[in-house]
């Protein structure tokens, strides 16, 4: 267990500002100026009210505070943290920008029930089938010269796939192979943005979207969602481009109906912004028929990203960006100026697996798995579910201040959950949990909706 840090705090009893703001203000403040560093171990509820003498009430509202932006992590059995993406400010054009960065999340320590999304169920693909892809990728000759459009074969493959799941008409001179919806999104940053141009992200929504255009030079605007996607009335018209995830939004869990993705593809044409449609777990849906790619609809304004990452695995590291074939040359030149690639090897196994139906075939399998354990929560939290018809996750919809406290609590109790506080770029507008239930196995997801059934207060729904 590391020792716990030393927080110097003083409060002013004279002051209106209450104590527990006062002792969140300077908790916060040293966070920014790096006083506190990420990882590092706080005092407890109790030891810190007393080190202040003051109330432990005081310092709980101050945690729950900061707990809710993000600032603080509990740990099972070991107290309170520095979170691992509370960095200091950076000055930034003369505004201060809270800087994060991308950290490798822990796997769950044994015994521990984790329903944290991201992460699918990567113990059920067909072993056999892997090995075949694997012995085919073998025989490729190295290439001294990668293209920065992918392989042909796998590009044409992957638009076929495309056509078929999700019903979007492409050929595969509009397809390029990426590492992922990571990169595939740092691709269209780097060749779409800049210093001077504005960037918006769903809010809340998936925290790697505002970095990677950050990163870029680009000012990040969020952009309010509500229970069926992002709000198109509230988009401002001076946007070079927008990332939304309309088949299953992250992470309140709408699907964007077809009215409003009309209204949202009339604003791009109007505005003249590039919409950039994630479409990172469209291929699991439950009990509703799938609804048009934005891409399919409208192909000038649109790039659309996708990965297999919730499909087969993060570990194959192979995704797609599909988008108009200037813009696509555009970031293809731009791919080559960056060094930037895709695995051969990765691309040659991929390509085989589509060649064989394997992968629709893993696909229909887990399909079904997913289904039942969406079922299993559906039927355990039914009144505050939100978002279950497609994907591997869903939203817990709870009163404001709930959720941080449930976290901690179902935690000491042997579940790992996450809150949708934590998946804004501002102060936080929708509150409750992001349950994933894609790496947990149906008797865990079982399990862990019974702790926090239990731990729900009353009249909460």
């Amino acid at each position: 267990m590391r020792p716990t840090i030393d927080v110097p705090l003083t409060l002013d009893r004279e002051s209106g500002v209450p104590l527990a703001v006062q002792v969140a203000v300077q908790l916060r403040e040293a966070m920014r100026t790096g006083g506190l560093r990420a990882g590092e171990r706080l005092p407890s509820t109790r030891g810190l009210a007393t080190l202040l003498g003051v109330s432990r009430t005081v310092v709980t509202d101050a945690y729950q505070q900061l707990y809710a932006e993000g600032w603080l992590d509990g740990r099972h059995g070991s107290g309170t943290y520095v979170a691992d993406e509370a960095l200091p400010y950076e000055k930034a054009e003369g505004r201060d920008v809270r800087a994060r960065r991308a950290v490798h999340r822990e796997e769950a320590p044994p015994g521990m029930v984790d329903l944290r999304p991201g992460r699918p169920w990567v113990f059920g693909y067909d072993k056999a089938a892997w090995r075949r892809a694997w012995r085919s990728a073998g025989q490729l000759p190295l290439n001294a010269f990668p293209d920065p459009y992918g392989h042909p074969e796998l590009r044409e493959l992957l638009a076929e796939h495309l056509r078929r799941a999700r019903a979007v008409p492409v050929g595969a001179g509009n397809v390029m192979v990426t590492r992922g919806t990571g990169n595939g999104l740092d691709l269209i940053a780097a060749t779409l943005l800049g210093p001077g141009t504005r960037a918006g992200v769903e809010e809340p929504g998936w925290r790697a979207a505002p970095r990677i255009f950050a990163s870029r030079g680009a000012e990040v605007v969020p952009c309010p969602v509500d229970e069926q996607g992002v709000i198109v009335e509230a988009l401002p018209d001076d946007l070079r481009v927008l990332y939304t995830t309309p088949a299953h939004q992250f992470p309140v869990g709408g699907r964007l109906p077809i009215p409003r993705r009309e209204k949202l593809l009339a604003w791009a044409r109007r505005t003249g912004a590039i919409i950039v449609e994630d479409d990172y777990d469209a291929e699991f849906r439950y009990d509703v028929a799938p609804l048009p790619a934005l891409y399919g609809l409208d192909p000038g304004r649109v790039v659309l990203l996708g990965t297999l990452s919730k499909s087969l695995g993060p570990d194959v590291g192979l995704g797609w960006l599909v988008a108009p074939a200037v813009l696509l040359d555009a970031v293809a030149e731009r791919r080559g100026r960056l060094a930037d690639r895709t695995s051969g090897p990765v691309q040659r196994a991929v390509a085989t697996l589509l060649e064989g139906g394997d992968l629709d075939r893993h696909l229909r399998r887990m399909r079904l798995e997913y289904a039942r354990r969406r079922a299993a929560i559906v039927e355990a939290l039914g009144p505050y579910v939100r978002g279950d018809t497609a994907g591997l996750h869903v939203m817990v919809a709870l009163p404001a201040g709930v959720a941080p406290g449930l976290v901690r609590e179902a935690g000491e109790r042997g579940v790992l959950l996450d809150t949708t506080e934590a998946h804004h770029h501002g102060p936080p507008r929708v509150h409750g949990l992001v349950l994933g239930y894609g790496s947990a196995s149906r008797a865990d997801v079982r399990r862990g909706c019974a702790v926090i059934r239990e731990l729900i207060p009353p009249g909460a729904a």
